[in-house]
């Protein structure tokens, strides 16, 4: 870890304050490994080396605190892998450790992600004592066809289940689905769109399955429904989520007031967030420049390497010509877009930089904006990559 001065030399970057700052925690171990992954996620052998990583999580904590000295943390999330295979207790040592050395805002939110087939009825109420906050549950699908297709080691019936004990321990929630699926067909999305919403998630994520590269889906594709069809998919989700009071606030997330996720949140508003764990990405401001950081991806390595002082693996500053796409990336996905003004705060950029391709977008018909605000129209919500892209630096 380069020494705190490193990041507060003087560079081109004027940024006026810091923008809020969030912990993304990673544990990396799964049951089994899914074919559309491309998360740092590996397969757990034999026993899961709990104490060690969380030793390994504490130290590589402890060498970060200088550059996060005296920040404020807004929200935690515990992802993974599947961090609820870690023991409800190990889960409170960690939020202990974490408390013990950052400053927590009073309300923190701290979201740990939950799959349905590792949960026995008592645990999820038992992660709510540790101090988890809200649950993320994978559900994906609730049909079991679909389930197998997606490697899910849960069915219908386990998700369900899942859904409702998460109902009953945790006041705010979030259940994740997949649409366009192998072999989906419109009506079995309904009816996966229909079961989750009798559910009443307060807060519901439906991500498209997209193939990435280095995954089982990438080397064998499955056969996937064709665009029009996908496009027909997410209108009929549109339409059934606003039936039942969930707003969509983000391309792929609908909340009931009061539920957004606030981790996701900062992260659409180009916030800042310290990554630690196997393989965790972070992105820290300072006054005259933005760093991006990625952890040693290997648990085995990591643990090692955290343990000896040494977790970070990758540490680069944003190139001034990249921030415009690196915050559109972001804040183009929430539905109410941005403020110019944040633009400003959060790049330290003037909005000279992103006047041209601002009015090709708005010539497009992809944005709408006044004085103040820049949103997506709808048409910049249907083709957002396309709108994104114009921000990409010559």
């Amino acid at each position: 870890m380069k020494d705190v001065q490193h990041y507060l030399r003087p560079g081109t970057l004027q940024l006026p304050a810091l923008p809020p700052l969030s912990l993304y925690v990673h544990l990396p171990w799964c049951l089994r490994k899914c074919p559309y992954c491309d998360f740092n996620s590996h397969e757990n052998q034999g026993e899961l080396p709990e104490a060690r990583y969380l030793d390994a999580l504490r130290a590589d904590l402890e060498q970060a605190l200088p550059l996060v000295w005296g920040r404020q943390v807004h929200s935690i999330f515990i992802g993974g892998g599947t961090p609820s295979l870690f023991s409800p207790q190990g889960i409170e040592r960690l939020l202990s450790d974490i408390r013990a050395r950052l400053k927590l805002a009073a309300d923190c939110e701290v979201t740990l992600e939950a799959n349905p087939g590792t949960f026995e009825k008592d645990r999820f109420r038992a992660f709510r004592s540790a101090g988890v906050t809200r649950l993320s549950v994978g559900v994906q699908s609730f049909d079991d066809a679909n389930l197998k297709a997606l490697g899910r080691v849960h069915d219908g019936a386990q998700a369900i289940a899942a859904v409702t004990e998460a109902a009953t321990a945790f006041e705010t929630f979030n259940l994740d689905l997949m649409y366009a699926l192998p072999g989906q067909t419109l009506d079995q999305l309904e009816a996966d769109v229909t079961q989750a919403l009798a559910l009443a998630p307060p807060h519901l994520s439906i991500y498209h399955l997209t193939i990435e590269p280095n995954t089982y889906f990438a080397k064998f594709p499955p056969v996937t429904p064709p665009d029009d069809l996908a496009y027909a998919m997410l209108d009929r989700i549109t339409e059934m989520t606003a039936a039942t009071g969930l707003e969509r606030y983000e391309v792929s997330a609908y909340a009931k007031p009061g539920h957004r996720c606030w981790h996701n949140w900062n992260y659409w508003q180009f916030g800042d967030y310290l990554g630690i764990g196997a393989g965790a990405h972070g992105k820290l401001s300072f006054p005259h420049r933005i760093v991006r950081q990625v952890r040693f991806r290997e648990p085995r390595l990591y643990m090692e390497n955290a343990l000896a002082g040494n977790a970070v693996a990758q540490d680069d500053e944003v190139a001034r010509g990249d921030l415009p796409f690196e915050f559109m990336l972001n804040a183009l996905r929430l539905k109410d877009g941005f403020l110019l003004q944040d633009f400003v705060e959060r790049t330290g950029l003037p909005l000279s930089a992103i006047a041209k391709p601002l009015e090709q977008a708005q010539a497009k018909g992809l944005v709408e904006r006044d004085l103040a605000r820049v949103k997506p129209t709808e048409r910049g919500f249907d083709f957002l990559s396309d709108l994104q892209a114009l921000f990409l630096a010559d």
